[in-house]
């Protein structure tokens, strides 16, 4: 099996299995999100050079109190679920100076400012992740919302992509990734723009404008998603962050448009809906 086709072949099953398990329902949803962000912080943690627990702990707090937040999870009165958010966040990222502490680490700024770099780029992300198909009127679960911000991120990726490779002639960065050129930018944020507006048609649980937003949030801070995984790896001198998927190199190679995409996302429902 050539390398073309494995591309094609585990890009299907990535787009599908995505796709699948938010049809399924928020478990499920929650389930391979959880798998994604263990990989990503694996590998992360390979590029940055950290061997530590530590990032695994913050992981599984975070994204709990994710799922926590979403109250329509879990039968807990509201103050209280604020309360208890509240708190189990503090605790953890208190402790964390605490944990440097017990580490005996020689050089405890190099290793906190790995940890909260890992807390920043891949764990909130992740958290925020789980929000956004519950921005809906009545807060409950919508696959429609996910699923359409996911149909942004790979049009945006493979246009920008297709015009870059036969009309790309000037340089994005350069520095940080050669193959990236402005023109591949302007295809990407046009077709991605088009994309936004027959998902507004068929998913109105968010507003026409608000998609034509969102893809414009895609379109620029997913290229910025793409191009800061690029320098962490250049200044690691690794080509990919890992060899998991065949054809595609790692999970973290595959979703980091969207952990950079999610936090300005989150924002903007919050502030329009």
């Amino acid at each position: 099996m050539n390398n073309l086709t494995k591309r094609i072949l585990f890009g299907l099953i990535y787009v599908a299995t995505i796709v699948f398990s938010s049809i399924l329902g928020p478990i499920y949803f929650y389930g391979l999100f959880f798998v994604f962000l263990i990989f990503c912080l694996y590998e992360f943690l390979r590029i940055i050079e950290l061997k530590s627990l530590y990032p695994y702990i913050l992981a599984v707090a975070f994204y709990s109190i994710a799922i926590l937040s979403n109250e329509n999870i879990i039968a807990i009165e509201e103050k209280m679920s604020h309360k208890l958010i509240v708190s189990v966040t503090v605790f953890f990222l208190f402790f964390t100076f605490i944990s440097a502490l017990i580490s005996s680490r020689k050089i405890a700024i190099q290793y906190l400012g790995r940890i909260f770099l890992s807390l920043i780029y891949l764990i909130i992300p992740f958290s925020l992740l789980l929000k956004l198909p519950f921005f809906t009127m009545d807060k409950s679960f919508d696959s429609t919302i996910i699923i359409g911000i996911f149909i942004l991120i790979w049009s945006n990726d493979i246009f920008a992509f297709i015009i870059g490779k036969n009309f790309g002639k000037t340089k994005l960065i350069e520095r940080v990734s050669p193959n990236k050129t402005v023109e591949g930018f302007l295809g990407g944020f046009i077709f991605t723009f088009i994309a936004g507006y027959f998902i507004s048609i068929y998913c109105d649980s968010v507003q026409p404008i608000q998609w034509f937003s969102i893809a414009i949030i895609v379109s620029v801070f997913g290229v910025l998603g793409d191009l800061i995984e690029s320098m962490f790896k250049r200044q690691a001198g690794v080509k990919d962050s890992s060899s998991f998927i065949p054809g595609h190199g790692g999970f973290l190679d595959r979703l980091d448009s969207i952990i950079f995409t999610v936090p300005f996302i989150y924002i903007y429902l919050f502030l329009t809906t």
